[in-house]
């Protein structure tokens, strides 16, 4: 049996740092394996396209795709969220599908006066194809249950971006925007009260801010989507660093009984 790369040994690593709940820094890991790939590539493999990184495919003969406009038409085809789950499936225009087992759409109950958006799938999400089952997503239930909330009764669950990134890494700007018109008409169609951006990533996105979660979070803003939505929402903590920094749960809490209150106002 061949050795494995130190790329993939250090993808490995990087997994089982992760679903133990150790902090990771994803960008720098990220870095280092494909400074390690490029090293190893041969210089014939350079202009062998079957060689290179996936890109969602071209129309031969005509200008390159507008994927987000793509999924925008698509976004806006669909009447209802099975409709717009089976569009997000069948869309090719985010490179990070090819390396993926599943698109991870949504879970919970359809109409749910609370939506809960996260990051994107890890590696436990990517092989079950629902968000939020790995360790974090174990996390969030009990965090949901501490309000009387559950995926299985009064919670939809869902992300800003429906497929897995390499080492998990947070996605690009191109990803996120890509994903955009889909998860605009997510919220449209969910018709949620109050929205959970859960973690940096998601509030960052649907806020269109830079501030970081601890700024964030502990307040109420609001979604405005491009069809005239607007949606309170409030940013919490993402479970993950919750398993990594414990001592944070305090403030974790007060976020989530301010979400219940808020609920609770809102009817």
């Amino acid at each position: 049996m061949p050795a494995p790369t130190s790329s993939q040994a250090l993808q490995a690593l990087t997994e089982w740092w992760q679903d133990m709940g150790v902090e990771v820094d994803s960008a720098r890991v990220d870095a280092v394996m494909r400074a390690e790939a490029a090293s190893r590539k041969a210089p014939d493999n350079r202009s062998d396209p079957a060689k290179s990184t996936p890109r969602p495919p071209q129309r031969r003969g005509r200008a390159p795709v507008d994927w987000t406009e793509e999924a925008r038409k698509a976004a806006a085809a669909s009447e209802s969220l099975e409709a717009l789950k089976t569009a997000i499936e069948a869309f090719e225009g985010c490179p990070l599908k090819a390396s993926c087992e599943h698109s991870v759409v949504f879970d919970g109950v359809q109409g749910a006066d609370l939506m809960v958006i996260g990051e994107g799938p890890g590696a436990e999400e990517d092989r079950r194809g629902l968000p939020f089952v790995g360790k974090a997503g174990q996390l969030l239930d009990r965090m949901l249950a501490a309000i009387n909330r559950s995926r299985t009764e009064n919670t939809f669950i869902t992300n800003v971006n429906y497929w897995r990134t390499p080492s998990n890494r947070n996605p690009d700007a191109e990803e996120l925007d890509v994903c955009r018109p889909f998860v605009e008409r997510m919220i449209v169609l969910g018709k949620p009260k109050l929205i959970i951006a859960a973690g940096g990533v998601p509030a960052k996105a649907l806020l269109g801010t830079s501030a970081g979660i601890m700024k964030l979070r502990g307040t109420e803003h609001v979604f405005e989507a491009q069809d005239g939505t607007s949606i309170p929402l409030i940013p919490i903590l993402h479970p993950a660093y919750l398993l990594r920094r414990p001592q944070d749960k305090s403030r974790a809490w007060r976020d989530l009984l301010l979400v219940e209150q808020r609920l609770n106002e809102l009817g």
